[in-house]
């Protein structure tokens, strides 16, 4: 029989290596190769065939035309923010990924989406391989989640885990969480790489020749992304990110990683005492601070998604002290404020080389698209000349290194939700103006230059 041997595996990218290595020559990431202990089994015989298909059966080479194809029925739960996200509902065999900073309130969201499933009539089969089952019936009564159909079962050995599968053959399963499992066979610790890889393919393969729907909890590392090897993001069908602060009772739930839907749509639920409780129009929670003739902000109607959401972008433009002037952005891109200022400058005669930058999206909520632009150079001038934006105006538009205002998407949803919330006027791209028909009740302002829109906005 042949010896043990013990080798080095880096916990970031799963790169072996017989010596231990302060730095992993693959990745480059320090302080991740650790110590396990490899131990060799007697080599099988392989089957001719190992690659099956749903439903176990050999699978075969098959012309496209003649592959059939059903669309499957969605799942709603009583969450359509969630529903929103999943991009419709949930796919019966899909393996669900939700990763999040501890606290935020994953195995919350779990255990309320289970308690609804359960009341449609899906069988549910909750593991928790980090808390016992009176832990998780106090969660449950504080929930108000009480139903025949959930089962709850503490364990992390994923024989038993899958034996019990097999013999309940539950609708839905929850993994809470894939690093603490552990797969038969597999000598390392438990949170490994290795671990980690063969639970989430086991769950995968459960999950595909038995048409069940399976979420996973993820942990995720000091960086945000979720603990393990890259592979489990690259395994799942769907990815999920649950943000927020846990300082407010705000929370984002993200999709990554779809591949039943939209990877740009977003969910906001609050935490109270009784759960998560869905956000219906998060533009108003957004605004609803903003104090009125308050200068260097601006409302911007952001997508996210499918879904129009206005933000207020604040700016606080300052002299320096020091010899390099300070660039801090919170939810915005740092890069995109540097390249906006530049502009600023050139084309709108703004001094701003000496002064302090410091601009945030209120709410938390973090904004990447380009129309953004228009609302931060506002925001940044209106700091400057210390002149306040209309109460009643907000801003969409791409701003060009030339100082053009470019084309957006979807420019009728955005100023739709506008005209909702109250706003009388909005800033647009002029050549967004082609082609459609303004809506009565708000005054559509297409703007060409950027200089055009600071005279327009605050008479600068």
């Amino acid at each position: 029989m042949a010896k043990p041997r013990t080798t080095y595996v880096c916990q970031n990218c799963d790169y072996s290596s017989p010596r231990y290595l302060g730095r992993c020559p693959n990745c480059g990431e320090w302080n991740t190769m650790v110590e396990e202990v490899v131990t060799p089994t007697a080599a099988k015989a392989k089957p001719q065939s190992t690659r099956t298909a749903v439903g176990s059966e050999q699978s075969h080479p098959q012309l496209m035309k003649d592959i059939k194809h059903s669309s499957e029925a969605r799942t709603k739960t009583k969450m359509e923010e969630l529903n929103r996200v999943l991009g419709g509902g949930i796919v019966a065999g899909s393996l669900i990924l939700i990763g999040g900073d501890p606290g935020i309130g994953k195995s919350t969201l779990l255990l309320q989406v289970s308690g609804q499933l359960s009341e449609t009539g899906g069988k549910v089969l909750y593991v928790s391989g980090e808390e016992s089952a009176s832990q998780i019936k106090m969660r449950a009564d504080r929930l108000v989640v009480n139903s025949d159909n959930l089962y709850l079962y503490p364990e992390t050995d994923m024989a038993s885990i899958r034996a019990n599968i097999e013999q309940m053959q539950p609708d839905y399963v929850v993994i809470d969480s894939v690093q603490t499992m552990q797969a038969p066979g597999i000598e390392s610790a438990i949170g490994s790489v290795s671990q980690i890889r063969a639970v989430t393919g086991e769950l995968m393969q459960i999950a595909k020749t038995n048409n069940i729907t399976i979420f996973v909890v993820g942990h995720v590392t000091k960086g945000g992304a979720i603990a393990g090897p890259k592979i489990l993001e690259h395994m799942v069908d769907t990815v999920l990110y649950f943000e927020g602060d846990l300082h407010h009772t705000y929370r984002i739930l993200r999709a990554v990683k779809n591949r039943f839907g939209s990877t740009n749509e977003l969910g906001i639920f609050e935490m109270r005492e009784g759960g998560l409780y869905e956000v219906a129009n998060p533009s108003e929670i957004f605004l609803e601070e903003r104090l009125k003739d308050a200068t260097g902000s601006a409302i911007v109607v952001s997508m996210e998604g499918t879904r129009p959401i206005l933000v207020e972008v604040q700016a606080l433009i300052s002299p320096s002290v020091f010899g390099n002037a300070q660039r801090t952005s919170s939810g915005l891109d740092r890069n995109r404020v540097a390249l906006l200022m530049a502009v600023l400058e050139k084309r709108a005669n703004l001094m701003l080389q000496n002064q302090d930058a410091f601009l945030k999206a209120a709410g938390g909520v973090k904004l990447d698209e380009p129309a953004i632009d228009l609302a931060i150079a506002l925001s940044i001038a209106s700091s400057y000349r210390d002149t306040a934006t209309a109460p009643t105006d907000c801003f969409v538009g791409e701003v060009g290194l030339t100082g053009e205002i470019r084309r957006v998407n979807r420019i009728e949803s955005r100023v739709a939700e506008a005209k909702k919330l109250g706003f009388k006027r909005i800033f647009v791209p002029k050549n967004n103006l082609q082609g459609w028909t303004a809506p009565k009740g708000i005054d559509v302002v297409g703007v060409s230059t950027l200089r055009q829109a600071l005279k327009l906005a605050l008479g600068v």
